[in-house]
């Protein structure tokens, strides 16, 4: 298959894409979450690989909108437990260091490590793989990339500090997209959905109302603003399903009560 992931080789995508395929696969690098989706379309991949929120940074919502207006389907989910290291080339210490390159979310993460270290100039990339790939292709001294172990390995770049994320408990949960098809898998016991209301009092709850009465456990709902539409927020939830038969009745239900429902995938619930 060819599975597009966000940043190169070593990339916290690429380790969620070989944990759930393998390595045999062929990966496209995309240094912009926007080309997954176009490339998806295009039919250039079969399977793109994209993060959707965070344990300490929260939910990524123009991943979620990306979703929603390519109609894409989501056929899985991964949670990955984050680790973040400061690697630069071997034999240099921290004193060395005159500038760290990373991706804005993994320096955000890593914010109270960075600040202990003053003298190192914080600069914003779009990925930490390829910050740690540029290190070792161009053998730069005196710069170092915050990663994963993963690319650290790759590019044989020596880890100069551990662990230096703020929140020791920090996972990222991941979703595996496709185009729509038609082909849902029938094991399924998670979905998620997006639904728009209307603007009167009491119609979310009317909603909510009918995910407790069908015995649907949410486990997370996000508003996303409506592109062109200012102060309008389409719904995006997550609901765990024990009854297949009452998840039904329940989508028939918002379907009557919601402006919009779209299924955007059914599958199993990866935590």
């Amino acid at each position: 298959m060819k599975i597009g992931i966000q940043g190169s080789e070593g990339s916290f995508h690429y380790e969620v894409a070989t944990k759930l395929f393998g390595k045999e696969n062929e990966f496209v690098e995309c240094m912009d979450f926007n080309d997954i989706p176009a490339l998806l379309k295009s039919g250039e991949i079969d399977k793109g690989i994209m993060a959707v929120e965070n344990t300490i940074a929260g939910a990524i919502l123009p991943n979620y909108s990306l979703i929603d207006e390519y109609d894409l389907h989501i056929c899985g989910e991964y949670y990955l437990p984050i680790e973040h290291h400061l690697m630069a080339l071997p034999g240099q210490k921290i004193e060395n260091i005159r500038e760290v390159w990373s991706h804005p979310m993994a320096l955000l993460q890593c914010r109270k490590f960075l600040r202990k270290h003053p003298h190192i100039k914080i600069v914003e990339e779009k990925d930490t793989a390829e910050m740690a790939k540029i290190i070792q292709q161009k053998n730069l001294d005196g710069i170092a990339a915050i990663a994963g172990y993963e690319a650290a390995k790759i590019y044989e770049l020596e880890i100069i500090a551990e662990s230096i994320q703020t929140n020791k408990i920090n996972a990222t949960r991941f979703v595996v997209l496709d185009m729509h098809n038609g082909n849902s898998t029938q094991n399924f016991d998670k979905s998620s959905i997006r639904f728009k209301l209307s603007h009167q009092p009491g119609s979310l709850l009317q909603i909510l109302q009918i995910f407790k009465d069908h015995g649907l456990n949410m486990s997370k709902i996000q508003s996303v603003p409506i592109i062109n539409k200012p102060w309008e927020y389409a719904f995006f939830a997550d609901l765990l399903i024990k009854d297949k038969e009452q998840y039904q009745l329940a989508m028939y239900k918002v379907a009557q009560q919601a402006v919009e429902l779209k299924i955007l995938g059914e599958y199993k619930n990866g935590k």
